[in-house]
């Protein structure tokens, strides 16, 4: 019989070991958190205060932005927590636990863009029934739906992970608790469990991109058919920012997950890593805030609501 101890913690292995890399690196990471929380709960305390923004668009770009605030906060404290303290210790409830924050985080990320694609498809192919096509009970629907859907993809993804026996190394060499860094450390044969990670991340990535490419070829035979300039211009600026978040939310995705673990090169998913889950939640609410005029519009509201109140109390 093979003789192993239960793993209680493990030890994140993270970026560097170089000390001279370490402050350039939290100041770096400190700088893309502060701009991220800012941005994304600006963008949720925007779509709050306007009236004009309490439509199912804005209704699910909030939830987006929630999400990537969240998502953010579930990896990049402890990287900062490891680069400032040195600490690489984690616990193995805590490792459990920031996988599934960050799987149902992320799997509601996906969710909300193909809810979006949807709902861009209803505003500009069919804008007359668009108010009876997405009602605020459909709305309401979908997102609980979403997130419900997420956790339990979460909850599966946990079991999946943890069936696994680790006794070969408790070293996770990643600087957060990620599901294939962890299924790396198993004793015992991993393919079941490997391929059904593939199969499952590879189906709710491909799922939802077909959703959105359908979605968009609709949109873009309807745009194509706009004669009005000023509605051609409307149309194109209602997607394209989710275009943008569209790419840069599954490109390094694809690129993470979708490969066999004997092809993975755990220094390369770091650098993706560090992409997918700091920069993209922090470049989101700068595409919707740079490429929409709603959301510029709501802003300057908020502004000079805030200008005229300070004057008034002086």
């Amino acid at each position: 019989m093979e003789n192993r101890t239960e793993v209680t913690q493990f030890l994140l292995l993270g970026l560097t070991d170089d000390p001279h890399l370490q402050v350039p690196l939290f100041i770096t990471f400190l700088l893309i958190y502060t701009i991220t929380v800012a941005g994304n709960l600006g963008m949720l305390l925007l779509i709050l205060l306007d009236p004009c923004m309490h439509i199912s668009m804005y209704c699910f770009l909030g939830n987006l932005s929630l999400v990537d605030f969240s998502s953010s906060s579930v990896v990049t404290p402890m990287v900062m927590t490891v680069l400032l303290t040195g600490n690489k210790v984690i616990s193995y409830n805590a490792c459990a636990a920031q996988i599934f924050l960050f799987v149902a985080l992320i799997c509601a990320e996906n969710y909300f863009l193909s809810s979006m694609a949807y709902d861009h498809y209803a505003a500009v192919c069919k804008p007359l029934h668009y108010t009876t096509t997405i009602t605020t009970n459909m709305c309401v629907s979908l997102l609980i739906g979403c997130y419900a859907i997420s956790f339990l993809n979460a909850c599966i993804q946990i079991g999946n992970t943890f069936s696994l026996s680790f006794c070969n190394s408790n070293f996770i060499h990643h600087f957060f608790c990620d599901v294939p860094a962890v299924m790396a450390l198993s004793c015992f044969d991993k393919q079941v469990t490997e391929l059904f990670f593939l199969y499952f991340v590879s189906f709710q990535i491909f799922f939802h991109i077909l959703v959105i490419l359908t979605s968009y070829i609709f949109i873009f035979g309807t745009i194509l058919r706009i004669h009005s300039a000023a509605g051609y211009h409307k149309a194109l600026s209602t997607c394209s920012s989710h275009l943008t978040s569209v790419s840069i939310f599954y490109v390094p995705g694809i690129f993470m997950y979708l490969q066999p673990s004997s092809r993975h090169s755990m220094d390369t998913d770091k650098i993706a890593s560090v992409f997918y889950t700091m920069v993209v939640p922090m470049l989101n609410p700068i595409v919707y805030s740079l490429r929409n005029k709603e959301v510029k519009s709501a802003f300057l509201k908020v502004k000079h609501a805030f200008i005229l109140s300070r004057k008034n109390k002086l």
